[in-house]
């Protein structure tokens, strides 16, 4: 059975919880929880998936979450493969008062891991999202799951059952079958 590697970086537990939601929904026993701060070693860790969701907050002008800095900047010296990998992302963000970068680390995340081969999945559509700008927005819609706890935390709970429903068809479920998008 083919396992998820959920790698994520919290500060304030935000991230943290939402990862742990997204754990027990896709199955408790295919997934492996990586705290960036305390679990990751090196750039090893998340290759040895061939699926990996990757979940990171936006702090100040749009910058990723501190646990990510240094093993982006490590990714960007060694550049690895992430080639046949299938990443999705998902992140916290301040609508209201980082308006004009919300979830922007998402962005970063995406070209960086695109860059290095991988195929991202999840994107999903503006519609209901409130913000001035991001970089986590393609085409009209966010590279990954997008969620404020701090002004609308009455709405991730349905936009995770959005993205959890959008991630299905690329992820292999509990029962250990792959998934795979129809032609």
């Amino acid at each position: 059975m083919s396992k998820i590697g959920i790698f994520y970086g919290s500060a304030s537990g935000v991230t943290q919880s939402v990862a742990m939601k997204i754990r027990k929904r896709l199955g408790q026993d295919i997934c492996d929880l990586y705290n960036m701060e305390e679990d990751f070693d090196d750039v090893d860790d998340m290759l040895k998936y061939d699926f990996l969701l990757f979940g990171c907050s936006t702090w100040g002008a749009g910058e990723v979450q501190s646990d990510w800095r240094d093993p982006l900047f490590e990714m960007s010296v060694d550049k690895p493969d992430f080639s046949g990998k299938t990443i999705a992302l998902f992140g916290a963000g301040d609508c209201v008062d980082h308006g004009e970068h919300f979830v922007s680390a998402l962005g970063t995340l995406y070209d960086d891991f695109t860059k290095y081969g991988a195929t991202l999945v999840g994107a999903i559509p503006t519609d209901g999202y409130t913000y001035k700008n991001s970089f986590a927005e393609r085409d009209g819609t966010l590279v990954g799951l997008a969620f404020d706890e701090v002004n609308e935390s009455g709405k991730t709970q349905g936009r995770l059952d959005t993205w959890i429903e959008v991630i299905r068809a690329h992820f292999p479920s509990a029962e250990g079958e792959a998934q795979t998008e129809a032609a």
